[in-house]
């Protein structure tokens, strides 16, 4: 009962903590860790152990599925080449600079922990960047690469780690053994996405009750990584695939009734799990805080903080160095490619402009994916302990709070000093699909048969359409002229929906209707009123 209240006090805390991060342009992880951190150093809190099997299926999945499922494949497909070479060039270099770090400071550790660690501390966490980000709107290109980056060096840095794990258990791995294992891992992990994937959507259609419709997707995804995890395929590129077919199919199947409550419980539950991430190990770091005395732990300090600078460095490297040979190949192949006085090609402008390439850099956060690897470490008990885990938690949380607090707290400063405008792409295309998508309503009502229903939906859809088009001509981040007669409609119809709302309210406080008619009118009133601020 005691950690059950400690938790449910702790998740209020860091909603609370969320809210003043909006306030403050922050990222909300930075103050989660901060608070995870200050459970380290309470004394009187309770010690809690994770089953390692439980913590990556735990926190990883659920996290993973949601960021795959709003990923673009148009969009990675544009920008693969910054993609793939984050997800690769930059985890590697960061493994191999915090296993050399390591090893030069521990010399006892393993090769195959010091590994472990960097494949740990190797993977950054986009979303606590773009809750940054989104609110500062950068070039849309910048949100593509670093949440596409989320997605493929999780499946990297966790296959090197499983890899690293696996050698400390073994005593050791051939190098060249391993091809074809990586070989037959990714492509049954591919196969095994876009199969369960086809399984599921079945499923789906089948449900038409909310509540029901939430459980099977939860179920689901734990069944996809338990399934992969069982055929000892990659759980993370499993999901990845899983996630993104899913999402090019699910908007035909599930209605909006069931659509709209269900990503509202997603958005609480990810929130969920990344405080209760931070919570966890804070509460596992306790006991080993307390087992340290003050030169151990000055020796563990130091051992974070050279992990944490390996991380940081090793990052801005490979982006710098990346970026700047991809912008002097792409012009040199376009000045070759086009002649005196013409445009540079498509491939020059696929290049990360220097300020660009400085985000990218230090948008370098680690988070969940970090804790829950770290947590994952076998404890001992029914395995031989992993050598030096409790300096490796240590120095992985130190490197989730170091990199939140100092990279999460400065990116606003550091994009506002760069002066990256929104290059206005997806407003772009948000206003041609508006217009697309009323063109084709209005041509179905053309044709439809003339009663007065037919005629009132004509008319509202004309008046939609003639603001969407207004806004289509005008300049990309500019308001749209807005002809008198939409604004007009507009109002009187927000006045209208207003008022049902009041008299609904009043018609329950006087005893005219119970709660049950109440909630199924005011139902409907909000999924009006959201097609209502839709067409505003």
């Amino acid at each position: 009962m005691e950690i059950f209240e400690v938790v449910i006090a702790l998740l209020l805390v860091g909603a609370g903590l969320a809210a003043l991060a909006r306030r403050l342009g922050t990222p909300y992880p930075a103050l989660v860790a901060l608070a995870g951190a200050t459970l380290a150093l309470v004394p009187g809190m309770p010690t809690v152990t994770l089953d390692p099997e439980l913590a990556l299926a735990l926190f990883v999945a659920p996290v993973l599925l949601d960021a795959a499922f709003d990923a673009s494949p148009r969009d990675l497909r544009a920008n693969w080449r910054a993609v793939a070479s984050l997800a690769l060039g930059a985890v590697a270099l960061t493994v191999a600079a915090v296993a050399l770090v390591t090893r030069a400071l521990v010399p006892a550790m393993p090769w195959a922990a010091a590994i472990a660690l960097g494949a740990i501390v190797a993977p950054p966490d986009a979303a606590a960047a773009t809750a940054v980000l989104r609110q500062l709107r950068p070039p849309h290109r910048l949100l593509v690469i670093l949440e596409g980056e989320s997605l493929f060096n999780d499946a990297s840095a966790l296959l090197v780690y499983r890899l690293a794990v696996g050698a400390v258990a073994a005593g050791g791995i051939a190098g060249w053994s391993v091809l074809p294992t990586l070989l037959v891992v990714t492509l049954g992990s591919v196969a095994l996405g876009l199969v369960l994937s086809r399984a599921t959507l079945r499923l789906t259609a089948r449900v038409h009750d909310v509540a029901t419709s939430v459980i099977v997707q939860f179920a689901t995804v734990f069944g996809v990584w338990i399934l992969a995890e069982r055929l000892h395929l990659s759980g993370i590129l499993t999901m990845v695939v899983y996630a993104m077919a899913v999402a090019r199919q699910a908007p035909a199947v599930m209605p909006a009734r069931l659509r709209i409550p269900s990503y509202a419980v997603w958005e609480v539950a990810v929130f969920v799990l990344n405080v209760l991430a931070f919570i966890l190990v804070g509460l596992q770091l306790r006991p080993i805080v307390a087992r340290l005395d003050r030169a151990a732990l000055a020796d563990y300090a130091a051992v974070a903080a050279a992990v944490c600078a390996a991380t940081i460095l090793a990052r801005i490297a490979w982006v710098t160095g990346a970026a700047a040979f991809s912008r002097w190949w792409c012009r040199r192949r376009g000045t070759a490619e086009r002649g005196a006085g013409e445009a540079p090609s498509q491939a020059e402008a696929v290049a990360l402009s220097p300020p660009a390439a400085a985000v990218v850099a230090w948008c370098g956060m680690r988070g969940t994916v970090t804790l829950a690897a770290a947590l994952a470490l076998p404890a001992g008990g029914g395995s031989a302990p992993f050598p030096y885990r409790d300096l490796i938690l240590f120095t992985a949380f130190a490197v989730v709070l170091g990199t939140l607090v100092l990279q999460g707290m400065t990116l606003r400063p550091l994009m506002a000093r760069l002066d990256l405008g929104d290059d206005h792409a997806v407003e772009g295309e948000v206003r041609l699909a508006r217009v697309e998508t009323l063109r084709a309503a209005a041509a179905v009502l053309a044709v439809a048969p003339d009663h007065e229903g037919s005629a009132l939906l004509r008319r509202r859809y004309e008046l939609r359409l003639r603001r969407a088009e207004a806004a289509l001509d005008g300049a990309p981040g500019e308001p749209a002229a807005v002809p008198d007669e939409v604004t007009a409609h507009a109002d009187v119809l927000r006045a209208a929906m207003t008022a049902e709302r009041r008299r609904l309210i009043s018609l329950r406080a006087d005893g005219t209707i119970g709660d049950d008619a109440f909630h199924r009118i005011e139902e409907e009133l909000d999924l009006a009123e959201l097609d209502a601020e839709r067409a505003r």
